[in-house]
């Protein structure tokens, strides 16, 4: 047997089978951060970026992201998500905006890539729409805040690991 899940014992690369796992409750919570100059965060909170409103693009094309994660990833099971929650934090005193994304569904793996994802094209999104504003804006510390559900359990990150 392969000591990797997503090689066969020939050496090939294969989708992993959970056809005979448990469907479960399965939620993920990850978050990203875009920083940027103080300028381009208030023209995005007063709806003043000349390609419009900059966070409900994101946040649809978070949703969007999530719903296709399995077009982007190659060994990512095609889910039916039943849930897909996307919110920003405006932290003015970092001059950044917080991301969260939060996935949910009945099925047999988990949703923490499709959270990743979503987190990850909210925030190339702000970049897009803002990049000609600030080209020096960042994005960073995309990471899985918590995930429930399914044989591994329970995965909270402590606050000591937030940045």
């Amino acid at each position: 047997m392969s000591r990797f899940t997503h090689i066969d014992n020939e050496g090939c690369v294969r989708m992993v089978d959970v056809s005979e796992k448990e469907p479960t409750t399965r939620v993920a919570v990850a978050q990203g951060v875009v920083t940027m100059n103080p300028e381009t965060l208030e023209s995005i909170y007063n709806q003043n970026i000349k390609k419009g409103n900059v966070i409900e693009t994101a946040r649809i094309a978070g949703i969007m992201a999530a719903k296709k994660t399995s077009d982007l990833i190659p060994m990512c099971h095609p889910l039916n998500l039943t849930h897909i929650k996307i919110d920003f934090f405006p932290e003015k005193h970092a001059n950044s905006i917080r991301i969260e994304a939060s996935v949910r569904l009945v099925g047999r793996t988990g949703v923490e890539i499709e959270a990743l994802t979503a987190v990850s094209i909210a925030a190339l999104t702000i970049y897009d729409m803002c990049k000609s504003y600030d080209r020096a804006m960042s994005i960073s510390n995309i990471y899985l805040l918590e995930k429930s559900g399914g044989k591994s359990g329970t995965f909270v990150r402590t606050k000591a690991e937030i940045k």
